[in-house]
This record gives C-alpha cells, sequence and structure tokens, in this order.
C-alpha cells in the first residue's frame, strides 16, 4: 500500500488514538513559515518582544493579520493589556536576533537593537522585511493559546529575502538566478 493509501486508512478509524504532542509538532514542522518579532510595551512603558511563527494575514477590508500567544507566556499580560502591537517579519541573515527573542536567558533583548519605535511607541525591528503597526481588535481563546487579531494602522515594507523556519531550523530561501 502506498502513504496516501495508509493516510486514508488512518483517517477512516472511528476511533482516533490518542495524540502524541510531540510526533504532532514533528508533522507540523514540515510545513516551512515565516520567522517575525512581535512587540508591544507594558503599561508602564517596558518594551516587550518575542519570535513568532504563528502569524497570517487574516483579511484586506479591513485589513487584518493574526498571531497566537501561549497562554503560559510570561509576555501574555503585556499584550493583553497594551492594545496595540507589531508583526516585524524578518529577513533571511536575522536568525541570530530571531533566536535572541525566542530565549527566555536574554534578559534585556532590546539592547540588541538600534531603538526604533512606531508614533504608538511600539518597538519595531531595525532591518525587517516587512513590519506592521496593529490595534488589538480580538483576543480570542483557542487551547493553550490567545488568537490575537489586529488591525493595521501602518506597515512598511523592505528588500530581501525571508527567513524561514522548517523541521525546528531557521533557513533561508534559495534565490532563482
Amino acid at each position: 500500500m502506498n502513504a496516501i493509501a495508509d493516510a486514508c486508512v488512518a483517517t477512516a478509524d472511528p476511533v482516533p488514538a490518542p495524540i502524541d504532542t510531540r510526533a504532532l509538532r514533528n508533522a507540523l514542522g514540515s510545513y516551512p513559515t515565516g520567522v517575525a518579532i512581535v512587540t508591544t510595551r507594558t503599561a508602564c512603558g517596558r518594551p516587550v518582544g518575542l519570535t513568532i511563527n504563528s502569524f497570517a494575514s487574516l483579511s484586506l477590508d479591513p485589513p487584518l493579520l493574526l498571531w497566537s500567544l501561549s497562554k503560559r507566556s510570561p509576555s501574555m499580560a503585556a499584550f493583553g493589556e497594551s492594545g496595540y502591537f507589531s508583526v516585524n517579519v524578518l529577513a533571511a541573515g536575522q536568525a541570530d536576533l530571531a533566536r535572541a527573542f525566542a530565549s527566555s536567558a536574554v534578559a534585556d533583548k532590546f539592547a540588541l537593537l538600534p531603538s526604533c519605535d512606531s508614533p504608538e511607541q511600539l518597538p519595531l525591528i531595525p532591518g525587517s522585511l516587512a513590519t506592521f503597526v496593529c490595534a488589538t481588535e480580538q483576543a480570542q481563546d483557542a487551547g493553550d493559546h490567545t488568537l490575537f487579531q489586529g488591525r493595521v494602522l501602518r506597515y512598511t515594507e523592505g528588500e530581501g529575502e525571508p527567513l524561514v523556519f522548517h523541521r525546528g531550523q531557521f533557513t533561508e530561501l534559495q534565490s532563482r538566478p
């Protein structure tokens, strides 16, 4: 039997086996995604940011996007209370920055960057391939995550290739000659 037939047989079972979350995470990693850093500020003005790959366009009219954050994230309160966030799509060559913003071991992530803020005082990531400044439209419960919907207030787009995350590793696209 081929792999497609095997998959069809496996999904025909009326009582699914319990999901192995590690194996599911590995399978989901087969889908390459872009990498972004989402930022906001706390009520007292401290910048907050983290690396995400759960980012998507939702609507062009009105201009909406979405991203998700684990409910266990130490940044949850800041994003839940701010009312604004920015999504900074990382360019090829920014993997070290993505790693730093993904790590809880880096105390002051913004010390790695020159200061750059939006008119809403959101920290922006210099050198990003694209940046979207958003007002939070909705935060919705979704399993162990919260889905944040944002209305795009302004955006910028730069030149270059994106940073990509695939099968647990950062990679870059190969340009065609």
